[in-house]
C-alpha cells in the first residue's frame, strides 16, 4: 500500500508524509529522509523499494515547516531553491519531525533511518539525538561538521569517491573521529549516486550501498 498520510508533531505542527508498506510479512520500519529536492518521485521510489524488501517506509515532508508540497527538479535552480528551504527550516525542527515519523511507524522505537544528501546529515543527527535502532547515511556533506555528536545506535555511511562536495579529507576526518563506524566509499561515484534521476547515478554503487544498508537493517530491526 502506498499513500500520503498526515502526521502531527509534538509541537502541534502538521506535515505530510509518503508511506509505503510491504505486501507480505513486515521485517521492520524505516524513516526515509529527503534530499533538498523534497519528497519527490525519487524519494517515493526509495520508500517503495524498501517496502519491496519488507520494510514499512515513511518519508516525512521536512520542508512543510516553511512550504508545503515541495518537489524540485535536479538542476541548478532546484539546488539553489532547495538550499534556501533547508536554511529556512534550520537545525532543530527536522529532528522533531523525524521523531514523529518514527513514532508513527513503531512507537517502541525499533525503527531505522536512512537519509540521502541533506537527509544523510539528518540521518546522522537522528542516530545521535533520537532513540532509533540503526541509521544509514548517504553522502551527507554536513556530517564532518557534526563530529561532536555521538551516535547512539549502529550507523553506516556511504560516500562517492568523486563527490566534489565531500572531499576525501572530510571522509578521513570522519574515519578518524569514528574508527568503528563502517564507511563505504564507492569508486567512480559522485554526489547523488543513488538517484536514478541524476546524472551522477551509478547503479553498481547504488546496488552495493543498498545491500550494505539492508544488511544493517536486517540485523538491527529484528
Amino acid at each position: 500500500m502506498r499513500k500520503t498520510i498526515r502526521l502531527t508533531a509534538e509541537d502541534g505542527h502538521t506535515l505530510d508524509a509518503y508511506k509505503a508498506e510491504p505486501e507480505g510479512e513486515q521485517k521492520g520500519a524505516v524513516v526515509v529522509v529527503q534530499e533538498v529536492f523534497g519528497v519527490n518521485g525519487h524519494i517515493r521510489d526509495v520508500c517503495d523499494r524498501f517496502a519491496a524488501h519488507g520494510y514499512a517506509a515513511v518519508a516525512p515532508a521536512l520542508f512543510d515547516r516553511v512550504r508545503r508540497g515541495v518537489e524540485l527538479d535536479y538542476d541548478e535552480a532546484g539546488i539553489a531553491e532547495g538550499r534556501e528551504l533547508a536554511a529556512a527550516v534550520g537545525w532543530d525542527d527536522p529532528v522533531t519531525d523525524i521523531r514523529t515519523a518514527a513514532g508513527a511507524l513503531r512507537p517502541d522505537g525499533r525503527v531505522g533511518v536512512v537519509g540521502y544528501c541533506w537527509g544523510g546529515s539528518w540521518a546522522w543527527m537522528a542516530a545521535c539525538r533520537l532513540d532509533v535502532a540503526a541509521a544509514a547515511c548517504y553522502y551527507g556533506r554536513h556530517i564532518v561538521d557534526l563530529l561532536d555528536e555521538r551516535p547512539r545506535c549502529p550507523v553506516i555511511l556511504h560516500f562517492g569517491a568523486d563527490d566534489p562536495t565531500i572531499p576525501a579529507e572530510n571522509v578521513a576526518k570522519i574515519r578518524a573521529a569514528f574508527p568503528d563506524i563502517p564507511i563505504n566509499v564507492y569508486d567512480g561515484a559522485g554526489h547523488g549516486f543513488n538517484c536514478d534521476r541524476r546524472k551522477d547515478f551509478r547503479p553498481d554503487a547504488a546496488r552495493a550501498a543498498l545491500d550494505h544498508t539492508l544488511a544493517l537493517f536486517a540485523e538491527q530491526l529484528r
